[in-house]
């Protein structure tokens, strides 16, 4: 069975430069035809702190908390945007 990979996303009141980085992903993803599940963060605490865990310490921001977009495969943390896209059709 193939890993769930999942885009973790918001919708509400995104920064300009957030809103793009979401959609160069889920267009990469649908361009090479990568199966997601989108998971919008902005209304669930519980899906925004479960994002925050799994990302490991060293991909963490020196302030703040991490932004989406961040990429999953399973509970396997792949990256974000910025991220080299290979390690997201892995």
């Amino acid at each position: 069975m193939p890993n769930q990979r999942r885009l973790q996303s918001c919708s509400w009141k995104a920064e300009d430069q957030i809103k793009k980085r979401q959609q160069d992903v889920v267009r990469f993803l649908e361009a090479n035809r990568i199966e997601f599940e989108e998971v919008d963060i902005t209304m669930s605490e519980e899906k925004r702190q479960w994002m925050y865990k799994n990302i490991p310490e060293d991909r963490q921001p020196a302030q703040g908390n991490p932004l989406p977009p961040q990429i999953f495969s399973d509970d396997r943390y792949c990256g974000n945007q910025e991220t080299n896209s290979k390690s997201v059709s892995d």
